[in-house]
């Protein structure tokens, strides 16, 4: 049985699109229903055990498509683009034994990752891209999770329209997932600032909206519950599934 097949049981959530879900279907309890019914059997049939499909070079989308939010504009931000991101550190921590602060230099000296696979955006539309970075796995492991943890946090630098904060979430068994990467660059050229420079997540196992841009800190938690709208991102707050594996 294939993915789609799963994702098509919520297939209302595909009307949605890349932006601010619609009222209508933000307050249709039915289709929650239905969403929260089918994820389970979603992750647990899926799991970590499929693997995305990868292409050959000859395959690849050079003008890559933008899409989410704005690139973020904040002082902060625009510092570490002026300064090439030199300052830049992925912290991770939370229920880590081992926090770290890994400079750019650093995660591109762990970089053990280059796949082609194909983005597929909840809005119908995909593209092919070449992602080279680090394995999410190889990062977690030298933080160490501590035995309780069950969940990695993305924070990221941009905001929603109406000022929320953008994350996302992974359980640590999808995080470990051999095609669960940080990516580093696209096309074999440096992330820029409109496709997540300088670390965006990249998870060619489900749908766009969980492949996080902007990237600053990972945080490892037993749940996430109590993090903002409490439902494991910023869409997932607003009516996406949580897992949105294709």
């Amino acid at each position: 049985m294939r993915r789609r097949m799963f994702v098509s049981a919520g297939g209302a959530a595909m009307l949605a699109g890349c932006a601010r879900i619609s009222n209508a279907l933000n307050d249709n309890g039915t289709i929650h229903n239905i969403l929260g019914a089918a994820q389970p059997l979603n992750h647990l049939i899926i799991g970590t055990h499929g693997r995305a499909k990868t292409y050959r070079e000859s395959d690849i989308d050079s003008d890559f498509r933008v899409n989410g939010f704005d690139t973020p504009s904040d002082a902060r931000y625009r510092d570490l683009v002026q300064g090439r991101f030199g300052a830049y550190r992925l912290v991770v921590d939370g229920a880590v034994e081992r926090k770290q602060a890994l400079s750019l230099a650093e995660l591109r000296a762990l970089q053990t990752y280059s796949e082609i696979t194909r983005h597929d955006c909840v809005e119908g539309w995909s593209a092919i891209g070449k992602w080279s970075g680090v394995p999410l796995g190889t990062v977690l492991a030298l933080a160490k999770p501590a035995a309780n943890a069950r969940y990695a946090i993305f924070h990221c630098f941009d905001r929603a329209p109406e000022g929320d904060p953008y994350y996302e979430s992974l359980d640590l068994k999808e995080a470990a997932h051999p095609q669960t990467v940080l990516a580093l660059a696209l096309n074999d050229r440096p992330l820029d600032p409109d496709h997540g420079a300088p670390v965006r997540l990249r998870i060619p196992t489900q749908l766009g909206y969980k492949s996080a841009k902007w990237v600053y800190r990972i945080q490892v938690v037993d749940s996430f519950r109590a993090i903002h709208g409490g439902k494991g991102g910023y869409w997932e707050d607003n009516g996406y599934e949580w897992y949105a594996g294709i």
